[in-house]
């Protein structure tokens, strides 16, 4: 399967549609930033051990995993625009109801309602993509809408500690979550379906539409979807990969603080830096597949070469643990964490590959919902592991081995990433 040539078409709304995704994105990882950046702080003023703040994490990947689930359904029933609408409404408010907890039972409960709301974003952000644009662009499209992860991340230790230190940091929780409401006021005038857009020429319009037809198919339960292989390597690269990043969000900034002594107001440039280099990583993985269908590689070769080598730059983080400089630790962190958003960009476009647009949302909500039951088993153990050791050497371990690994997996299961062809009943 390789892409063709097609002259440019007039417009590029698609790319105004990119950027809300990317807003959207941002705005979401600014808001479960918060409590990693706040956590020692929190810690002293609240009155947590490691094991408690364990499973304050847990919560929110308790309710993200319950959320990704039936959002991926709702997306797909009620479609892109209301659906995003929702979780941006739901975890707007949870993010600034953490103002008013008091105890780790108050931020779990907090973290909960943040959690379900919150993974509404990706099975729409994904099922949006699939809508808006051809094949050949949508990993380069994921992945400046992934991005925005990466720039929430910078931009929360910038703002974050700035609003704490002036306003105290209940003030973080709430000017922070509002932000969402004025992203809901411009996805509310600017999002239509392609067809119904009044602002997408018909040139753009036919590239949009450029790949062949997909053939007719009902909506597609669950049972279903769990008989493809293809599925399943999904679920197996995101299931590996995702306990890796949230223990990179909720831990990264504790490290700092445990090893080199880093304060709340000196995290922010390790910080910013890490996440400025994954937000490279999270475009040039995604540039990367698509540069290569665009010279001729089938999508099997672009996607897996592009995965393979974001796999190996993620090795040396294992050494990170026992960098006896804060920015040797902080160039490894941030190598892994750029290849680890390479590799979803790529991860996630796999799902758009393989699955017709009506069940997009659905298999990247069954695939969310198993990486955070991961990602629960990971915090919890990684809680009790530093509570028990104080070390972060084996953390770090395992997430340098676990990409390689999950790639192997995944390309057993779909050596040749053929699409799914469902049948109509």
């Amino acid at each position: 399967m390789s892409a063709s040539a097609t002259p440019a078409p007039r417009g590029g709304f698609r790319w105004t549609i990119c950027a809300l995704l990317f807003a959207a994105t941002t705005i979401n990882y600014m808001d479960r930033q918060i409590l990693g950046i706040l956590a020692s702080t929190l810690q002293t003023e609240i009155g947590w051990n490691e094991i408690e703040y364990g499973h304050i994490v847990t919560a929110f990947q308790a309710a993200y995993a319950i959320g990704m689930a039936l959002f991926g359904r709702v997306i797909d029933l009620i479609g892109t625009k209301h659906g995003y609408s929702l979780a941006m409404a739901l975890w707007s408010l949870a993010a600034m109801a953490h103002a008013l907890a008091r105890s780790a039972f108050g931020f779990g409960v907090a973290r909960f309602a943040l959690g379900f709301g919150e993974a509404g974003n990706f099975p729409a952000a994904v099922k949006a993509v699939a809508e808006w644009f051809p094949r050949r662009e949508r990993a380069l499209a994921t992945g400046l809408f992934n991005s925005g992860s990466n720039i929430g991340a910078v931009v929360a230790p910038a703002v974050v500690p700035w609003l704490t230190l002036r306003y105290g940091w209940q003030a973080a929780f709430v000017v922070v979550g509002a932000v969402g409401f004025v992203w809901m006021a411009f996805w509310a005038v600017l999002y239509h379906a392609p067809r119904s857009s009044p602002r997408v020429s018909p040139e753009e319009l036919a590239l949009i539409h450029s790949d062949a037809p997909e053939p007719a198919a009902e909506r597609i339960p669950w049972r279903s979807l769990l008989r493809y292989r293809q599925a399943w390597a999904f679920i197996v690269g995101i299931g590996v990969s995702s306990p890796i990043w949230w223990f990179y969000l909720y831990w990264l900034p504790k490290f700092l603080n445990q090893q080199y002594g880093l304060e709340l107001a000196r995290l922010g440039p390790p910080l910013i830096a890490v996440y400025s280099m994954t937000c490279v990583g999270s475009i040039g993985g995604g540039w990367l597949s698509s540069h290569l269908l665009r010279r001729g590689w089938s999508v099997n070769a672009s996607r897996k070469t592009a995965m393979l080598l974001c796999a190996l730059c993620v090795v040396p983080v294992m050494f990170a643990a026992r960098a006896s400089d804060v920015w040797l630790a902080t160039v490894l962190v941030g190598l892994a964490t750029a290849a680890h958003a390479g590799w979803a960009a790529n991860l996630f476009t796999m799902v758009s590959d393989m699955f017709p647009k009506q069940a997009v949302a659905s298999v990247v909500g069954l695939g969310g919902m198993v990486g955070s039951c991961t990602a629960m088993l990971f915090s919890e153990s990684a809680g009790y592991i530093l509570q028990t050791t104080g070390s972060y050497w084996s953390l770090f371990f395992i997430a340098g081995c676990a990409y390689p690994l999950a790639l192997a997996v995944m390309h057993a299961l779909t050596p040749r990433m053929t699409p799914v062809e469902f049948q109509s009943k």
